[in-house]
């Protein structure tokens, strides 16, 4: 069916970013530890893959946890590490990138690591957002060449793109319980 009314259209509206870890000896309840680090747990979660639509905002955690409701489907890209490993280091991060012009859409990016700590998965996950971004526009992208670090802002074309992270790390502890990690970008309507 083709849907010739925009109303039904589900687009987000706002985006917030969380994060969170938990430890356990069964790796299932290590995540659902980690959500509930994240205050998350309380919504059913359905991933989605990286669009950032246009005109979504950012907006703080606590503003966005406040329109989350027990039980509500809830879309979220997230990144997820688990190890019972003892003494691993874990990460997870999701970056965005979003272009100056509020109707153009932008990119979230995931990623988990082994031996990452949260500084460079967060940035490894921010660089990946840039990339698909320029990729999308049919530019070319040099992170060290259009990254202004004065003003801690890429440059795409003389577009100014905003950019930010939010990322998780963790050492699993040596008494072998799994550690999960956790970063999500959490859609709201």
């Amino acid at each position: 069916m083709l849907l010739t009314s925009r109303k039904n259209i589900l687009v987000p509206k706002k985006i917030f970013l969380t994060k969170g870890v938990g430890m356990h000896k069964e790796e299932l309840r290590s995540f659902e530890l980690a959500l509930r680090d994240a205050n998350i747990e309380k919504a059913n979660l359905v991933k989605v893959s990286s669009i950032l639509p246009p005109e979504c905002r950012i907006v703080s955690r606590n503003e966005g946890l406040k329109e989350l409701v027990p039980g509500m489907i809830t879309f979220v890209v997230m990144s997820r590490c688990s190890s019972n490993e003892p003494h691993r280091l874990i990460a997870a991060s999701i970056g965005c990138a979003k272009p100056a012009d509020p109707n153009v859409y932008g990119y979230l990016s995931e990623h988990h690591a082994y031996g990452q700590t949260e500084k460079v998965a967060g940035d490894y996950a921010e660089d990946l957002a840039v990339s698909m971004l320029a990729s999308t526009l049919g530019i070319e992208y040099d992170e060290d060449k259009d990254w202004d670090e004065k003003k801690e802002e890429f440059r795409i074309r003389n577009e100014i793109v905003r950019t930010t992270n939010i990322a998780q790390s963790s050492i699993v502890n040596p008494d072998g319980n799994y550690a999960t990690v956790i970063a999500a970008a959490v859609f709201i309507f």
